[in-house]
């Protein structure tokens, strides 16, 4: 966690009312997570924003950058732009419970809150699940097409006399 503690952002001594934050990103921040990351090269721009009220606390974060991915069809490298925000309510309690989605409660003892967790998920949830690149060309697709399973119409066929037996059966029942 010591590694993560550049993402601090520490509230007390902090006025109420907005406070803005920035972290740049790269491959050194996903390296701090124990993770297989589907993208290579990120360079993201973050920005936090924090709005301290005396009781709770309001962040807002929001990813804004590139990667690089591998495209499904021709495994061929790409850019793919990142943007995304999330917000997330942080209050005070006995001690630190992320169990409801979009409220986190930490101890009323603590003087920071750590970004770093929120920021790896909203940058995950930024990744398409299908990756294609933009420079697909049409003889791409068409190979694609070529060798894609095709859906195999059913046709209706007569019904075996010995189910339909057994049909009657059940309807008596």
């Amino acid at each position: 966690m010591d590694k993560l503690r550049n993402y601090d952002v520490s509230f007390s001594g902090l006025k109420t009312g907005k406070h803005e934050f920035r972290f740049e990103i790269d491959k050194e921040f996903f390296q701090l997570f124990d993770t297989e990351q589907e993208f290579t090269n990120p360079k993201i721009a973050v920005d936090v924003s924090l709005d301290k009220h005396s009781t709770f606390l309001e962040f807002e974060i929001k990813v804004n950058g590139m990667v690089e991915l591998v495209c499904d069809i021709t495994t061929e490298n790409f850019d793919h732009p990142i943007e995304n925000e999330i917000k997330v309510l942080v209050k005070f309690g006995e001690e630190y419970d992320d169990s409801e989605e979009d409220v986190i409660t930490i101890p009323i003892s603590d003087h920071a809150f750590n970004v770093a967790q929120l920021i790896y998920e909203t940058v995950a949830l930024s990744i398409p699940m299908k990756k294609v690149s933009p420079h697909i060309n049409d003889e791409d697709l068409q190979i694609l097409e070529k060798f894609s399973p095709k859906e195999i119409e059913e046709e209706e066929h007569e019904s075996d006399p010995r189910w339909e037996a057994l049909k009657k059966l059940k309807d008596k029942n």
